[in-house]
This record gives structure tokens, C-alpha cells and sequence, in this order.
């Protein structure tokens, strides 16, 4: 399909959609998983990052069950918590349960060990887990929190993460503002009423480079679903619909913009990374 029909109030701005049904996926039974790119048994040539991201996994984790013990080294990874508690544990000596609105971020630089575990009894823990190329090696490891509300999300796009360099960020562990992170990339967030819209307009693209990215992902929060999409639907650029757990890749230059609206009767959880 041409990039003008998925697109056009922005014709300029290329959409390629990544469809739910198409993400990898397993079921463990304590663990339900769906990657958008390859990880861990899922494997396609074709999706094996895009820029810096490296992983978007939309995992569901069972009452007390987790992942054990484990190394990594030279990743950024976050967590966004959708619904339920997550408890992370490593080894600088950080113990915490995350909740709803929380992203946590690990550093894992030269080298670092962490579990994370569903310790409630009673409730699933949904949340995506988001690895990245941090922009230089051998960073000393380190970790942050921070908490965003639902008002806060609501009906606008909110800087979740952002670049550790960025003038509106905090190096402060539990500081206010963007998660830090060691990379080139921003992630938005954003709870979209019915009928309501937000736009992303594209930065300028840095010397050298004619496009920027970004990736859009509806996170999949009205129940766990292996077929197509079904929950809250959104169409980017009057053109693209997507569904919970679908996800559109884009490019364009600087200054073009991604036009986000819920076109369904519920409430839509949206991230937007924007990437170079």
C-alpha cells in the first residue's frame, strides 16, 4: 500500500505497520510474552531493531512467578508498568516495587545482575520491557525511577524518557522529569480519550542524516489477545489504523508530523519513540 494512503494528512511522513498478531510470542504459562522484535527463541531477519531500540517486549508475568537472577552488560533497559506490581532487585543494592505509571530504568553499562519478580498473590503484572544501544561503552552502571501519572498522560504527549544530556532531565535517581537515558531517543506517552488526537512533530535530523524515526506502539491493555487486535483503535495521520499490541514504524524529515487519534469508544495507551 502506498505511504500516501496510510498517511494522508502527511504525506511525506512513510508508516510501515507491525501488525500484533505478527509480533513473536510465547506462552509459558507463568510468563506471556509477545516481542515486536527478535528475542530470545523468535527470530526474524527483518526485525531485529530499528535505530537504537533493540527490544519491545509486552509482557504478562503470573502471581508470584519472575525472572531469576541474571546478567547484562552494555544495554539500556526500562520498564513502563501497565497494571500489577514488579519488583526489581540488583545488584547496586536497589530493591523496589514498581506499580502503575512507574519506569524504571537500568543502565547496565559495564556490567550488572537483576531479578524481577511478581511477588502479589493475587494479581498479573503487565508491562513492557524496552532495551536500547546506549550511545558510548563501559558506562558505570546505574539506575533510576520515575513516576507518571494518568492525568498527567492524558490527552497530550508526556516525555517519559529522554536523552541524559537533555536540558529538562535529572540525573538524580528519583528525580522529576524524563527517565535519563544513555541514548539518542525520547519516548512519549500518552492516554487518549475517545474521539480526542496528539501529535509528534519529527525533530530536525542531525548533520548528515535526511530522516528521523519513530515507532508508535498501542499498548494492549484491554486483555491479553493472540489474534488480531481488538480493545481501543487509533489511526495515525488520518490513514494507518492500529489496534492494541499493533505498532507502525516511520521516517520523515524534520518538521513532518504524526497525527494520533482514538478512533474507538475507549481509552487508548500510546508510546511513541522517537529515535535517529
Amino acid at each position: 500500500m502506498a505511504s500516501s494512503s496510510l498517511s494522508p494528512l502527511y504525506p511525506e511522513v512513510r508508516l510501515i505497520p507491525r501488525l500484533s498478531q505478527d509480533r513473536g510470542h510465547a506462552n509459558h504459562g507463568w510468563l506471556k510474552t509477545f516481542h515486536t522484535f527478535s528475542f530470545a527463541m523468535y527470530y526474524d531477519s527483518k526485525f531485529e531493531g530499528f535505530g537504537s531500540l533493540r527490544v519491545i517486549n509486552e509482557d504478562r508475568v503470573e502471581p508470584g512467578k519472575g525472572f531469576g537472577t541474571h546478567p547484562h552488560r552494555e544495554m539500556e533497559i526500562f520498564s513502563y508498568i501497565v497494571a500489577g506490581e514488579l519488583e526489581h532487585k540488583d545488584s547496586m543494592g536497589n530493591t523496589e516495587i514498581m506499580k502503575r505509571g512507574d519506569v524504571q530504568m537500568t543502565s547496565a553499562g559495564t556490567g550488572i545482575r537483576h531479578s524481577e519478580y511478581n511477588r502479589n498473590n493475587k494479581q498479573q503484572v503487565h508491562f513492557l520491557q524496552i532495551w536500547l544501544l546506549p550511545n558510548e561503552s563501559r558506562l558505570t552502571p546505574s539506575y533510576y525511577t520515575r513516576h507518571f501519572s494518568d492525568a498527567e498522560k492524558r490527552d497530550t504527549l508526556l516525555k517519559v524518557v529522554a536523552p541524559v544530556d537533555a536540558p529538562d532531565v535529572s540525573n538524580e535517581r528519583e528525580g522529576k522529569g524524563p527517565t535519563p537515558v544513555h541514548a539518542q531517543l525520547s519516548v512519549y506517552a500518552s492516554i487518549l480519550s475517545p474521539g480526542k488526537n496528539v501529535v509528534h512533530t519529527f525533530p530536525k535530523p542531525k548533520e548528515g542524516q535526511t530522516a528521523r524515526k519513530a515507532f508508535v506502539h498501542v499498548i494492549q491493555t484491554s486483555g491479553y489477545n493472540t489474534e488480531a487486535s481488538k480493545g481501543a483503535k487509533v489511526q495515525l495521520n488520518g490513514g494507518l489504523e492500529l489496534g492494541e499490541g499493533d505498532g507502525a514504524f516511520a521516517g520523515a524529515p524534520g518538521g513532518e508530523k504524526i497525527q494520533i487519534e482514538n478512533t474507538s469508544n475507549q481509552d487508548a495507551e500510546v508510546l511513541v519513540f522517537d529515535l535517529e
